[in-house]
């Protein structure tokens, strides 16, 4: 009789437990289903945005702020040197420029002159020639004149000229007629006449 009344407790206590864990497992699938779409929204935002690193706690963010600093510094004076030298090439430009400017009106005005002095000279030359052609027409018309007259007469003259002028007028005439002037003058005037003519007549070439 005992042995049945135990038997029969620790088969009620086998099915209590029974019971019991089959609620506890019922309990936990059901928070299980429950708290799943919770979970994976966690787990979906720890992926999608993940942390910011902290920031470094021994200053390298300053320390490398300090060494940009030298640079951007570095590179201000490279640019205003640049610039500086921009400003410098523009004003030589400009220089250059005026310099051009100034010889380009030098040169003009030279042509100019050149063209004027071309000019003149020209006429000058045409002058000279017509001058010449007179002088040399007169001199021709003298010593005919001097041809003409009696030898006595042109000797007169003769003597009073100087002897290079009175050569060059011999030298022109025929030689009888300037033998005939010379045998009517004087000594002393014939003989310096006839020291210049054989001058002249020594600077002749020869063949």
């Amino acid at each position: 009789m005992i042995r049945r009344r135990r038997a029969m407790r620790i088969s009620r206590g086998g099915t209590l437990a029974l019971i019991a864990s089959l609620m506890i497992g019922s309990a936990l699938v059901r928070f299980g289903i429950a708290a799943a779409p919770a979970i994976a929204r966690e787990v979906g935002a720890s992926q999608a945005d993940p942390p910011a690193p902290a920031p470094p706690a021994d200053g390298s963010e300053t320390l490398s702020a300090a060494r940009a600093a030298p640079a951007e510094a570095e590179l201000d004076r490279l640019l205003a040197a640049f610039q500086q030298r921009e400003r410098a090439l523009r004003v030589r430009e400009v220089e250059i420029e005026d310099r051009m400017k100034a010889l380009s009106i030098a040169d003009a005005a030279l042509t100019r002159k050149l063209t004027a002095l071309t000019e003149a000279e020209e006429r000058l030359k045409a002058t000279l020639a017509l001058a010449d052609g007179a002088a040399e027409g007169d001199l021709g018309r003298l010593t005919e004149m001097y041809e003409q007259m009696k030898p006595k007469e042109s000797a007169a003259l003769f003597e009073q000229m100087q002897p290079e002028f009175a050569a060059g007028f011999l030298a022109r005439m025929r030689p009888e007629a300037a033998a005939g002037i010379l045998a009517g003058m004087t000594p002393q005037a014939a003989y310096a006449i006839s020291v210049v003519l054989a001058g002249r007549n020594a600077n002749v070439p020869r063949e």
